[in-house]
């Protein structure tokens, strides 16, 4: 069964830094894009960023410059490395990944259970 399993959330004071891990496991074929989305409380789901299998990365305007994503294809793992963290950035961070399962299988997204962090001023 598919499944994506995130790490890496805590607590941590304004400025600070926090590395999540998401690591996808089950029957994968491949891997397409990967991903990083936020949901504050009380606010919609949105993008932080993408890394597709080649290509460029894609940020969101309030994170560029503090945020890194990346992947490791061996280990279907995405990254998001967050520095100069803000209290605004606080949120329930999940991650998602467009896989085939099978060769002659369609894309579908997965999903992470997502990761709490939380910065504080």
């Amino acid at each position: 069964q598919l499944q994506l399993v995130e790490s890496g959330g805590g607590w941590v004071q304004a400025g600070g830094s926090l590395r999540l891990s998401c690591a996808a496991s089950g029957s994968i074929f491949s891997i397409n894009t990967m991903g990083w989305y936020r949901q504050a409380p009380g606010k919609q789901r949105e993008l932080v960023a993408t890394i597709p299998s080649g290509g460029s990365t894609k940020y969101a305007d309030s994170v560029k410059g503090r945020f890194t994503i990346s992947r490791d294809n061996a280990k279907n793992t995405v990254y998001l490395q967050m520095n100069s963290l803000k209290p605004e950035d606080t949120a329930v961070y999940s991650c998602n990944a467009v896989v085939r399962q099978s060769w002659n299988a369609l894309f579908e997204i997965a999903w992470g259970q997502g990761t709490q962090v939380t910065v504080s001023s």
